[in-house]
C-alpha cells in the first residue's frame, strides 16, 4: 500500500546566537491511507517539530538540513509531493496546508482568535481554498459544526471562543481543520488539556470522523492510554531519533526499547499493588532534611461545612436581573492532618472554586470552612491581621499551570524567597532557606539565579513546590498539579509529594480530574458534578465498588495504556454529568438537592430525596 505521508531521514536543526541543536535526527516513518500513526514521546523528543515540519510552520530559527517529506494524493495517480522542496508561504504549500493536509492544536483557547466569531474562523479555510461566498461558507461551517456535535450549530456561528467550554473550543477546532475534508489531519496532543469524559468525547468523534471520511490522522501524543484506545499504528521518539515503531499490538503488548517499557511504568494504573510507587524514567535526586513529626491530634485539620457560592452573572447585573450561578452548593468535607483528601470531577465542577474558598481568595455565599492549627478549629472568613497573617503562612496552594504561575521577571531565588520576604524572614536565612528547598525538590542551587524561562515543565512545577514549601505550611492545596505535564515527569513529581508528605508531616487537598491520579496519591475522595459532592469514601471502597453513576463515568474514561482494557465511549455520551438523567435511586429533578447517604462503613453517595428517606 502507498502511503499517504512518507517522512525519510529528515533532519531540522535549531540555530541560535551561541550554538545550533538537532531537534530531529534522520527520522523515517509513513502514515498509511485511512489509519491513525501516533507519534509518542515526552516534551523535547521532536514531537510538534515533526508536525510543524509537516505543515511548514517551523519558527525561524529552525532549518530542514536534510530528507525529504513525501505526500502523495489518495487516489492519485500522479508523483508524490515533496513537501521540503515547496517555499514555506508559496502557493503549492498553501493549497496542501489547511486545505489536503490540516492540524488541530495542543491548546484550543491560543489557537482561536479571541476578536473573532467561531463561524468566521472555521469558515475561513473554506472562503479562502475555494472562494466559497459567505452564505456558503456559513452554511458549510454550520454543518461542520453540527457534524463535531454543537448543541446548537446556528448560535455557535455568532458565538466567541471565551463562551464556549474547552471541549466545544477543542471541537470548534475539528470542525476547523475539517471543513476541507483533508487527507491527513495531524493532532498534535489535542486532549491534554480537556478532563478526561471530554477528552473521552473528542477522541470518540476523531474515530466516528476518520470512519466516515477515511481520513489518516497523525497523533502526537505522549499519554499511551490515548495510544491504546486510538491508535493502528505506534513510533516512538527519543531525543530526536526513532526508537521503536510497528503496529499498536506490537509495540504496546512487546515493548522493545527501554525507553517505551519506562514509559509504560510511569503511568499511574488502577492495578497498582499497596505502596508500589511509579517509576520515572529520570529519578530526581531530592534531599529533604528529617523534621519532628507533627504532635498528633483529634479531629481533621481541615472541615469545610456546608459551603455555598453563588456568582451574579455579569450582563444580568448590567441589566438588572438577577441571572445566578451556583458553582458549589453545600458541599461538606474533613481532612485529617498527615492525610490526602483527593477532589475529583469534571472541568466546571466547582473544584478549583471550592479550593479558593479554602484558601479565602473568594468568599462563601453560605457555610464556613474551620482551619485547626493545633490550638483548636476556627472559623477561616472569621480570622483579621496577625490571625490571618498566620492562616495564609499554614496553607499554601501549588497552581496548574507551571508556565504562566512563575514570575518570568524574576528570578528563582526571588519567587521561592519572595513568601519569606512578605512574612519578615531576615535575608540571610531567607537565602539559606532558598537553596534547602531546591534541594529538597531536587533541583541545583545554581538554578537559583535563573529565570523560569530557562526550566522545563517539570522543573517550573518543583520550583513552585518549593515557593509553596517555603514557610513551612501544615496543608498544600495542589490544584491539578500534574495535568500538564509528561507522564514521566508526572511520575517525579507526585512521587516528589508522597516523600514531601512523609518526611514532613503534610496534609494535602489535591484537586484533579484524572481518578488514576487520585487513586495513587489519596486517602479519600470526594466526587464533584456540578458543584455539589455525589460520592464520598475511602479510596479502596470507592475503586472497589463505585455506587454514583457520574462516578462510574468518570473511571470508565480514563484511557489504560493496557489493550486488555478499551475505553467504554458509550459511558460518557454527555448524559453522565446531568442529574435528570441518572437513574434511580440518583436521579435529581431540576431544583432537587438530593440527599447523601451512607451505603457502607465511610462511604457516601447522594440520591434523590425520596429515594434517600427510604434508604434511611
Amino acid at each position: 500500500m502507498t502511503s499517504l505521508l512518507s517522512i525519510r531521514d529528515l533532519t531540522i536543526d535549531f540555530r541560535t546566537d551561541r550554538q545550533s541543536f538537532r531537534a530531529l535526527d534522520g527520522l523515517s516513518l509513513d502514515v498509511a491511507p485511512g489509519r491513525t500513526l501516533a507519534l509518542v514521546g515526552e516534551s523535547g523528543s521532536g514531537k510538534s517539530v515533526t508536525a510543524q515540519a509537516i505543515l511548514r510552520i517551523l519558527p525561524r530559527s529552525a532549518a530542514i538540513t536534510a530528507g525529504r517529506i513525501l505526500f502523495t494524493e489518495p487516489g492519485g495517480s500522479g508523483a508524490p509531493t515533496d513537501i521540503t522542496a515547496l517555499p514555506a508561504d508559496g502557493p503549492g504549500m498553501r493549497a496542501l496546508r489547511g486545505g489536503r493536509i490540516a492540524m488541530i492544536f495542543q491548546e484550543p483557547m491560543t489557537c482561536l482568535s479571541p476578536l473573532h466569531t467561531i463561524g468566521d474562523q472555521v469558515g475561513e479555510a473554506l472562503r479562502v481554498h475555494t472562494g466559497a461566498s459567505r452564505a456558503e461558507a456559513d452554511a458549510q461551517t454550520r454543518d461542520a459544526l453540527e457534524r463535531v456535535g454543537f448543541p446548537d450549530p446556528q448560535r455557535a456561528l455568532h458565538t466567541y471562543p471565551f463562551e464556549l467550554s474547552g471541549g466545544l473550543r477543542q471541537r470548534a477546532m475539528i470542525a476547523m481543520a475539517l471543513i476541507m475534508r483533508p487527507a491527513l489531519l495531524v493532532a498534535d496532543e489535542p486532549t491534554t488539556a480537556l478532563d478526561v469524559t471530554t477528552q473521552a468525547q473528542i477522541l470518540a468523534l476523531l474515530g466516528r470522523l476518520q470512519a466516515e471520511t477515511g481520513m489518516s490522522i497523525l497523533l502526537i501524543t505522549h499519554d499511551l492510554g490515548v495510544v491504546a484506545n486510538m491508535a493502528h499504528d505506534v513510533a516512538v521518539l527519543y531525543r530526536g531519533r526513532l526508537v521503536e515503531a510497528g503496529t499498536r499490538e506490537d509495540v504496546l503488548r512487546r515493548p522493545g526499547h527501554p525507553y517505551l517499557r519506562a514509559l509504560i511504568k510511569a503511568v499511574p494504573r488502577f492495578d497498582m499493588a499497596p505502596g508500589e510507587r511509579l517509576t520515572p524514567i529520570t529519578p530526581a535526586r531530592v534531599t529533604i532534611p528529617p523534621r519532628a513529626p507533627p504532635t498528633p491530634r483529634a479531629g481533621p485539620i481541615l472541615s469545610v461545612e456546608g459551603v455555598s457560592k453563588v456568582f451574579a452573572l455579569r450582563s444580568s447585573r448590567a441589566a438588572g436581573q438577577a441571572g445566578l450561578i451556583r458553582a458549589v452548593s453545600d458541599v461538606s468535607l474533613a481532612v485529617e492532618a498527615g492525610r490526602t483528601l483527593g477532589l475529583v470531577g469534571e472541568s466546571g465542577s466547582g473544584k478549583t472554586t471550592l479550593s479558593k474558598i479554602v484558601m479565602r481568595a473568594i468568599a462563601p455565599s453560605a457555610g464556613r470552612v474551620m482551619f485547626d492549627a493545633g490550638t483548636g478549629p476556627r472559623d477561616v472568613q472569621a480570622l483579621a491581621g496577625a490571625d490571618l497573617f498566620a492562616y495564609r503562612r499554614a496553607v499554601q496552594f501549588v497552581f496548574q499551570d507551571p508556565y504562566s504561575s512563575l514570575d518570568p521577571r524574576m528570578t528563582v531565588g526571588e519567587i521561592v524567597a519572595e513568601p519569606m520576604k512578605i512574612h519578615g524572614v531576615p535575608k540571610r536565612e531567607r537565602q539559606q532557606r532558598a537553596r534547602d528547598l531546591m534541594a529538597m525538590v531536587g533541583l541545583e542551587a545554581g538554578g537559583l539565579s535563573r529565570y523560569p524561562h530557562a526550566f522545563s515543565g517539570g522543573q517550573r512545577q518543583r520550583i513552585g513546590i518549593a515557593r509553596a514549601l517555603a514557610l513551612e505550611p501544615r496543608m498544600l492545596l495542589l490544584d491539578e498539579p500534574v495535568s500538564a505535564l509528561d507522564v514521566s515527569v508526572q511520575a517525579q513529581i507526585l512521587n516528589l509529594l508522597k516523600d514531601l508528605q512523609a518526611a514532613l508531616g503534610l496534609t494535602y487537598l489535591i484537586v484533579s480530574h484524572n481518578l488514576a491520579v487520585i487513586d495513587y496519591m489519596a486517602d479519600t475522595i470526594s466526587v464533584m458534578c456540578r458543584g455539589r459532592i455525589v460520592e464520598a469514601a475511602p479510596k479502596a471502597t470507592l475503586f472497589r465498588n463505585p455506587a454514583h453513576p457520574y462516578t462510574r463515568a468518570l473511571l470508565a474514561a480514563v484511557p489504560d495504556p493496557s489493550l486488555d482494557h478499551p475505553l467504554d465511549f458509550a459511558a460518557v455520551s454527555g448524559e453522565h454529568s446531568d442529574p435528570a438523567a441518572w437513574p434511580q435511586p440518583f436521579r435529581l429533578a431540576a431544583a432537587e438537592a438530593g440527599a447523601m447517604r451512607e451505603i457502607e462503613a465511610g462511604h457516601q453517595v447522594r440520591m434523590g430525596e425520596a429515594e434517600a428517606l427510604r434508604a434511611a
